[in-house]
């Protein structure tokens, strides 16, 4: 397997941080779907169903070579599509009927540290002191601004189980995608991403009967096109790039800035109230981004 360069160019890292930033607007798209009628698990079956149709659509009239992949590889983009993005999205929707959001947010973000551990296995990667004090701040800063410590949290085994398999299948994207980006471009690997976890959502994620009667509500078609493009399709573009470039440890470090972004929309967008907590956390997940570049 080819060797991540051991420095990255400047815009791999823009790559990355432009992702967290998109995925972390996803709120303004899906509280309008949830508004309109759409369940958690119907905005699921949404992104990954709608990402697969519009990346094969693109790539079936821009560049059809990124459908031509070997049948040995096939399991490199089953662990990307199902195993990762589908998987860890019915984890993370179980735990929070079992547990309190905060604590679902924060096991979510544990993913760092598993893609820190699991590169140090099986790439040797280093585990340094600076990768290790950015992993610590990331973690505390999403701790503090998921609202973990603000008490009144639900907790249950069962809930952190699910929680921790949410951060794990979470963090194997970055591990089965530089497999899949030793052989391939950042394009096909996202374009085999989605052609397996668009079927593997139908399947695998429970709808709601629903979804079609919200769809045909005024202006859900135009909503859901941005989830789509702008919090699905283009946020896995850009970070699968900048994967072939950056470190997986790295790279899913940075991708923590996803809340801190979230944060921010929430404030600015729908006016939530900002304290101190969720201030410092926010300090916290950037001196851990700057730390690492």
């Amino acid at each position: 397997m080819e060797e991540t360069q051991k420095k990255a160019p400047p815009g791999a890292y823009a790559g990355i941080l432009l992702a967290a930033a998109l995925w972390g607007i996803i709120g303004l798209w899906n509280r309008r779907l949830m508004a309109g009628g759409f369940s958690p698990t119907d905005i699921v079956v949404v992104r990954n169903f709608g990402g697969m149709v519009l990346l094969a659509l693109i790539f079936a009239v821009k560049d059809r070579s990124v459908f031509r992949v070997r049948w040995e590889h096939l399991k490199y983009f089953f662990g990307t599509g199902v195993i990762s993005v589908v998987l860890f999205t019915v984890c993370y929707f179980s735990c929070q009927k079992v547990c309190s959001l905060a604590v679902a947010s924060i096991l979510l973000y544990t993913a760092p540290s598993f893609v820190v551990l699991l590169s140090a296995v099986l790439w040797k990667e280093p585990v340094t002191k600076r990768k290790l004090l950015a992993l610590l701040l990331t973690l505390v800063g999403c701790a503090l601004v998921c609202g973990v410590f603000s008490g009144g949290l639900t907790v249950t085994l069962g809930g952190i189980l699910l929680g921790l398999g949410a951060g794990f299948f979470y963090a194997l994207y970055s591990i089965f995608g530089r497999y899949a980006l030793a052989y391939y471009g950042s394009m096909t690997v996202t374009v085999w991403t989605f052609l397996f976890a668009g079927p593997a959502s139908l399947v695998l994620v429970p709808g709601s009967k629903t979804l079609g009667p919200a769809l045909s509500q005024p202006g859900m078609w135009l909503t859901a096109a941005g989830l789509v493009v702008f919090s699905t399709v283009l946020p896995y573009i850009f970070y699968t790039k900048g994967l072939s470039r950056v470190e997986p440890g790295k790279a899913s470090i940075m991708a923590s800035l996803e809340p801190v972004v979230a944060a921010l929309a929430g404030i600015l967008a729908f006016g939530e109230p900002v304290n101190a907590v969720t201030i410092i956390g926010i300090i916290c997940v950037l001196v851990g981004v700057v730390i690492l570049r």
